[in-house]
């Protein structure tokens, strides 16, 4: 996008966010040099809540059992 003088960003503040929110960038300048740019944001991280998934995750019954067959496995034993 053509850089945009500092009179016209306050007049158009809105149209220049909602294009920011479009992914486009856009450089603000005074006297005719860049001085600040009208970036999107990053997408946020989805946030995380504890046992969201308790009642969709399964854990089965022998889960923390060691066997003799796993220790074999695992150590050559």
């Amino acid at each position: 996008m053509e850089p945009v003088s500092i009179y016209d960003a306050k007049t158009h503040l809105s149209r220049l966010v909602a294009r920011a929110e479009h992914g486009e960038e856009t450089v603000i300048t005074r006297h005719g040099r860049p001085v600040a740019r009208i970036v999107p944001m990053p997408p946020r991280p989805l946030v995380r809540t504890p046992g969201a998934l308790r009642d969709r995750l399964t854990i089965a019954p022998d889960f923390d059992d060691f066997t003799d067959e796993d220790a074999r496995d695992w150590y050559g034993a």
